[in-house]
């Protein structure tokens, strides 16, 4: 036997060359049918008796075909296995070195098709190497496979096991250059990863007082708080190795390999300890149990139930510091968050505009801002923004004036970038006068509501360019952040939303299709005041699951009723008594001050856009009546 890889190559390489000259021998390329070798003569006697269709003169090589297939006339014809002679129809002889007188006044007599091809230039060697191509790429392609599992330890122990690695980054404090400066604000987060860092340094100064540091830390907040930027802070911070992964990277078509990279990862990081696991997006594999029915699910449990056990099994991992981030925390399986896994939660949340302003100056640090740049101004009017979106806000006012081919950023492109991320981006859309007039009446109507009501925030800007899906925004902005609401401010925010609504009536006497996204507001923010906040007399001080929001995300869940026809009928009289409340408010203010709301429009209409600044100069000059009986219930007062 051959043990050498390359002679079995050469033996199989020879093998086909063999087979492949020998079957070009016996079927020439001109026909791959049986062809019998006759002399000159005979080929002459048989068109003399009419047995010739065709010939193919091609150099000194003459082929031609039979009218029928012919066997009985020669005795080269060997027989078959059931002893019958074997038929032909094609045959193959040579022309002789002189010139033929005969051949061709014989063939035109006897009608045979004649045709003449060139001399072949194709030599048996070109011809074998086109026959032997397709055969030398798939060896080649097989050997490739072979060498690459030989390399690999086997297909079981190389492949596969290629399959069951982690595949998680390894950060070290040289690997990256994020530290707690790059993060702005979080402060109280800060101090607790801080404790984390000081463990792993000096655990001996916890150990000896007979504390135990937990064992898993969750980042809770909303997309784009900077969970995984404190991550990478932590890893910059820590004189640790730090293993990053996403929990989707666990999960795989192939059954127990998300469990077999759970057992990668902490393996590899006890072999390191003390050690940082930093798994982004829990919720990919951390969903409660028995939510699936079999397939994919059934392996993402099984990575579950393998983290789990990795995180609070018998083999213990004090020195091995496992962190993760979700902003899913509702969806998370309970034994995820009990003592001993991840038992403290450290809740990344929206900053107040004070950290929007560091945020801000971490973002603006290597630009060249211009000396009117007010940061301040900024982060009060960008209420609600998270880390991410500031970040989006700077870097769109950079594009701005690079557009403008400006040498510093300026004011007005943080303003523009800011009316971008908030109100939507400008549409070039023509609208009629008509429509033009339609859009500054009802963004006016909000304008006037907002102006006269007490506990409403201030107007920002309005205006009746399109943004977004917008045909005009009214945009108003909280002089400071909020964290409660008092009922006499929702319900003058109600009656603001149905401003607009209301001054159309008053104009046209008629409503349009604009107030859509209106009534959609006043609607919800009416079901919180009566389902969740308790804000109806009739109802009392109770709450009742009627399609409750996320914490985080905004998005309404599902929920199952858990109240009798009769309250839900209640509650639908309680919210269309305070809409109804609201809407009476709405109507009377732009009835007491029809004339200065038709004012208000047709600045709106000829400047487009007004500003704080140029609200405050119009109702410098005019006085508003404050209508008490319909607005009682808001609390309107002089």
């Amino acid at each position: 036997m051959l043990k050498n890889p390359w002679q079995r190559i050469l033996l199989v390489t020879f093998l086909v060359l063999a087979v492949n000259g020998l079957y070009l021998h016996m079927f020439p390329p001109a026909t791959r049918e049986p062809v019998i070798q006759i002399a000159y003569s005979r080929f002459k006697d048989e068109v003399r008796l009419d047995h010739v269709a065709e010939i193919t003169i091609q150099g000194e090589a003459l082929i031609g075909s039979f009218t029928e297939p012919l066997a009985t006339f020669y005795e080269e014809a060997a027989a078959d296995k059931s002893g019958e002679p074997r038929a032909y129809q094609h045959f193959r002889t040579n022309l002789p070195p002189i010139d033929d007188p005969e051949l061709i006044p014989l063939l035109e007599a006897h009608q045979v098709v004649v045709n003449v091809k060139p001399p072949e230039d194709t030599s048996v060697f070109i011809s074998l190497l086109a026959n032997l191509l397709p055969w030398i790429i798939i060896f080649g392609v097989w050997w490739y496979i072979y060498q690459r599992i030989r390399q690999q330890g086997g297909l079981g122990g190389g492949l596969l096991n290629r399959f069951s690695k982690s595949g998680a980054s390894l950060f070290t404090r040289q690997a990256t250059s994020k530290t707690f400066q790059d993060v702005a604000g979080l402060e109280e987060a800060k101090q607790e990863l801080q404790e984390v860092i000081a463990y792993l340094r000096e655990p001996h100064k916890f150990t000896k007082l007979g504390g135990r540091m937990p064992r898993g830390i969750l980042l809770v907040g909303p997309p784009g708080t900077g969970k995984t930027l404190m991550a990478q802070a932590v890893a910059g911070e820590a004189a640790v190795p730090f293993f990053s992964i996403s929990a989707s990277q666990f999960v795989e078509m192939f059954v127990g390999v998300g469990a077999s990279r759970v057992r990668d990862l902490f393996a590899t990081a006890k072999k390191n300890a003390p050690s940082i696991i930093f798994i982004d997006e829990l919720d990919a594999v951390g969903r409660a149990r028995g939510t699936g029915l079999g397939g994919g699910h059934d392996e993402r449990e099984q990575t579950l139930n393998q983290m789990l056990s990795e995180l609070d099994g018998f083999e213990p991992h004090d020195e091995v510091i496992v962190m993760a981030a979700t902003n899913r925390p509702d969806v998370l399986d309970t034994a995820l968050l009990r003592p001993g896994r991840f038992d403290r939660q450290v809740v990344i949340d929206r900053p107040d505009w004070r950290d929007r302003v560091k945020i801000l100056e971490v973002h603006t640090k290597d630009m060249p801002l211009a000396d009117d740049i007010e940061l301040e101004l900024i982060a009060k009017g960008t209420p609600g923004m998270v880390g991410a979106d500031l970040q989006g806000l700077v870097n769109e006012a950079a594009l701005i004036a690079a557009r403008e081919d400006a040498e510093q950023v300026f004011m007005n492109h943080l303003e523009q970038a800011k009316d971008r991320q908030l109100m939507g981006m400008e549409r070039k859309l023509y609208l009629s006068d008509q429509e033009k007039r339609i859009t500054a009446i009802h963004e006016s109507g909000h304008t006037l509501v907002a102006r006269c009501l007490p506990n409403t925030d201030p107007i920002h800007k309005v205006t009746i360019i399109p943004r977004g899906q917008a045909l005009g925004v009214t945009q108003q902005l909280p002089e400071d952040d909020r964290y409660h609401y008092q009922s006499s401010y929702l319900l003058a925010r109600l009656a603001v939303t149905l401003g607009g609504r209301a001054a159309e009536k008053l104009f046209f006497g008629e409503y349009s299709t604009g107030a859509q996204n209106d009534l959609k507001q006043v609607m919800d923010l009416a079901e919180k005041m009566v389902c969740q906040w308790g804000m109806s007399e009739a109802l009392g001080p109770l709450s009742f699951n009627r399609g409750e929001e996320h914490p985080f995300l905004g998005l309404k869940l599902a929920t199952e009723k858990t109240f009798s026809e009769k309250t839900a009928w209640i509650i639908d009289q309680e919210i269309e008594k305070l809409i109804h409340t609201a809407q009476e408010c709405a109507e009377q203010v732009p009835a007491e001050n029809h004339d200065v709301l038709e004012a208000l429009a047709e600045s709106l209409f000829e400047e487009e856009t007004l500003d704080q600044e140029r609200l405050k100069e119009f109702f410098q000059t005019r006085t508003l009546k404050l209508p008490d009986k319909a607005c009682a219930d808001l609390h309107v007062s002089d």
